[in-house]
C-alpha cells in the first residue's frame, strides 16, 4: 500500500494539539520528530516531553486529497502565523520485509548474541537470545542496552539472584538467566513491558526463573546484582529504592545516562558504592559498582 506524509514544524507547546488535528483529519498515524536535532533529556516518571522545536508528521493513504486538510490546518490559530509544510510520497513496498531485511544477529562480548527469530544463529554454541529487533522496550540496538549486555557477558552469573529494575522487553533479564543466573526479578511501571518480558522469556525457555512485578507489588529482596537501564533522573530520584535491592558486596550496573550526567548520578550512590571506571559508547555511559555498606 502506498502512503504520503504531511510534515509540519511547530513549537513544542503546540505539537500535541497539531497531532490531534491531524488525527481528526483522518491521518492513519501521527509521529513527533526533533526538528532541530536537539538532544532530549530524561522526563520525570509519568511525564511526556517534546523537543523545543518539533516536526509533526501525519501519515495518509496515497489516494487521499490533502488539499482540504492543508486548508483547514492553515486556518488554525496555532499555525496561522507561520504555516510551512511538506508533503512526501512514500514508495510502495513491502514494509514488513524491508524492516526484517535491516536486522541481523548482533554479538555482545564473546559469548552473547541477540538473534532475530527469523534468522539462524551464527554460532549455535553461543548464548543466543531470540528477540525481534524493533518490537518494543529495548532490543540491544541502543548503546545503553549494548553497554549492559557487554558487561553481563564478562562476569560470572552462575547461581546469582538478579533484579532488573525497569525491565522493558526483558532483554537484560533473559541475558542474565541464559548466562547462568539462578533467578531474575523484573520490575517495570508498564504492564505491557512486563508482558513483553514474560513473552520473550518464554520464547527463550527461561520463563520459569523470571518473576515480574509492578512497583507497587515489588518484593523485598537483596540481590547479588541489580541492573537499572532507565534514565538519569529516575536513577537519582530512586537511589534509595535501587540501593535496597542490592546486598552488601553485590553489584550494581546503571545505564540510560548521558556522559555529562554521570557524575551527578554517581554522587547519589557513592556513599554506599565503589565505582569502577565509566564505560562509554557514543554519548551514553554505563556505571558499574560494588555495594560497600
Amino acid at each position: 500500500m502506498a502512503w504520503q506524509q504531511l510534515k509540519i514544524n511547530i513549537k513544542a507547546e503546540h505539537a500535541e494539539a497539531l497531532g490531534d488535528m491531524l488525527s481528526a483529519n483522518k491521518a492513519q498515524a501521527v509521529t513527533f520528530v526533533d526538528a532541530k536535532d536537539t538532544p532530549m533529556y530524561e522526563p520525570k516518571p509519568g511525564e511526556v516531553l517534546l523537543w523545543p522545536d518539533t516536526q509533526v508528521i501525519g501519515l495518509f493513504d496515497a489516494s487521499d486529497d490533502l488539499s482540504p486538510v492543508i486548508d483547514r490546518l492553515s486556518k488554525a490559530k496555532i499555525l496561522r502565523d507561520e504555516f510551512v509544510y511538506v508533503v512526501d510520497q512514500l514508495e510502495d513496498k513491502d514494509w514488513e520485509r524491508e524492516w526484517m531485511d535491516n536486522f541481523h544477529p548482533m554479538q555482545f562480548g564473546k559469548r552473547l548474541w541477540i538473534c532475530p527469530s527469523w534468522l539462524d544463529a551464527p554460532d549455535p554454541n553461543a548464548v543466543n537470545i531470540l528477540l525481534d529487533p524493533g518490537l518494543a522496550f529495548g532490543t540491544g540496538t541502543h548503546p545503553t542496552t549494548s553497554l549492559c549486555l557487554q558487561w553481563l557477558d564478562g562476569v560470572d552469573l552462575a547461581g546469582k539472584t538478579v533484579v532488573d529494575f525497569g525491565c522493558g522487553s526483558g532483554i537484560l533479564a533473559i541475558a542474565a538467566l541464559m548466562l547462568g543466573a539462578k533467578e531474575v526479578i523484573g520490575i517495570d511501571i508498564d504492564p505491557q513491558a512486563l508482558q513483553a518480558s514474560v513473552d520473550n522469556a518464554t520464547r527463550n525457555k527461561v520463563q520459569d526463573r523470571l518473576s515480574v512485578y509492578l512497583p507497587k507489588d515489588q518484593p523485598k529482596i537483596e540481590a547479588d546484582l541489580v541492573m537499572a537501564n532507565i534514565l538519569a533522573g529516575p536513577l537519582r530520584e530512586l537511589c534509595d529504592v535501587i540501593t535496597r535491592y542490592c546486598k552488601v558486596g553485590g553489584s550494581l550496573i546503571m545505564s540510560g545516562i548521558l556522559e555529562e550526567q554521570a557524575d551527578s548520578v554517581m554522587n547519589h550512590y557513592q556513599s554506599q558504592f565503589n565505582f569502577a571506571p565509566i564505560a562509554q559508547q557514543q554519548e551514553w555511559v554505563r556505571l558499574s559498582a560494588i555495594r560497600i555498606n
